[in-house]
């Protein structure tokens, strides 16, 4: 019991206790798999000659990993001034 409440004291005090192990999990399992489901679905769909579907997905899907991209890197700063810098030149 004490080493339960040394541990709870240590984590109340906001040492050692940080998102980086779980950010690690997601990158490394979770959008793996995600990007495997996807990749069945749009093979499923396409199986059954929805050809104009599995393009309207792959439109979406591109923009979903492109904030995906942009989330995992940690430069959402760098490719918003980039997207701005096009639009006012």
């Amino acid at each position: 019991m004490t080493s339960l409440y040394s541990s709870a004291v240590v984590l109340a005090q906001g040492q050692g206790l940080s998102t980086s192990p779980l950010q690690t999990f997601i990158t490394d399992n979770i959008v793996p798999l995600l990007l495997l489901m996807i990749a069945v679905v749009l093979l499923w769909i396409g199986g059954r000659g929805d050809n104009a579907g599995v393009a309207r997905r792959s439109i979406g899907l591109v923009v979903g990993l492109a904030a995906l991209g942009i989330a995992v890197s940690g430069r959402a700063g760098d490719v918003g001034e980039f997207l701005a810098s096009l639009i006012i030149g």
